[in-house]
């Protein structure tokens, strides 16, 4: 265990530096310094990371150029003439209807709140939720698949979007996207500009170069590939740094990317 844990800490080392971020999704939120640009551009990022990182990479800065690469001013402030690029928009299934829906939804949120944090924090809106049984990350995302979709005229296509554990998703995207928004270190390439969670509460982002690789190294057991299995893979991890486990993601994937 101990050889792990060095081997893991060895590919922290090596992959979490400034340099991840040119050819990671990350690279959009850090094109900006504001904080409201930094949650909306990472959303965008972490919800369209699927395929090949510079296709991702590429269609969040199409996304963020409709927005006049001012995401926090335009879904604020945008005109329904400003919307009109968004209906030729597609990467994969997320498409028009779906990029819409999150501005719409975007803009009726910051019209109440300074900061998306607030719809990760809030109680959960159904009462039947046994909080005291739950990981806060999932009572987190939870309600943020709640209330991201408690607008009376959200579409049904968009929920394959925002994930929840309700629905034993593994919820990747936005455990990546809350790696981002909540851990900080000296390095940089995470933000830390939310402090309701705690690193040590964030579940590792479970996709598939870091199921793969947790499969061989043995930090993960079981067939499924869903929330149980992310909570595996971090409670294992947790053995090697119980106040801040989520850093060992870029140790996976690195490794992943090495084809380890």
């Amino acid at each position: 265990m101990t050889d792990l844990k060095d081997f893991l800490d060895s590919k922290v080392l090596q992959y979490n530096q400034p340099d991840f971020i040119q050819n990671d999704p990350i690279q959009l939120p850090h094109a900006y310094s504001r904080r409201q640009d930094i949650e909306i551009a990472g959303l965008f990022a972490a919800v369209l990371a699927w395929g090949q990182r510079i296709t991702i990479i590429n269609k969040c800065k199409e996304l963020m150029n409709m927005m006049d690469n001012a995401p926090y001013d335009f879904v604020k402030n945008h005109v329904p003439n400003d919307l009109k690029p968004f209906l030729s928009f597609k990467h994969r299934t997320f498409n028009a209807t779906d990029a819409l829906y999150f501005i719409h939804f975007l803009h009726h949120f910051y019209q109440e709140n300074e900061s998306l944090e607030t719809a990760f924090i809030s109680p959960p809106m159904h009462n039947h939720l046994k909080i005291n049984t739950l990981n806060p990350t999932e009572i987190a995302l939870t309600s943020f698949h709640q209330l991201f979709f408690s607008l009376e005229d959200s579409p049904d296509r968009t929920r394959k979007h925002i994930s929840t554990p309700a629905r034993k998703s593994a919820c990747k995207r936005l455990n990546m996207y809350l790696r981002w928004m909540v851990r900080k270190d000296e390095k940089g390439v995470d933000f830390g500009i939310w402090h309701q969670l705690s690193p040590a509460q964030l579940i590792c982002p479970l996709d598939l170069h870091v199921e793969r690789v947790g499969r061989k190294l043995g930090l993960i057991t079981r067939k499924q590939a869903d929330w149980l299995t992310a909570i595996e893979l971090t409670e294992n991890l947790q053995k090697f740094d119980k106040n801040d486990p989520v850093k060992y993601d870029f140790a996976l994937f690195g490794l992943g990317l090495e084809k380890f």
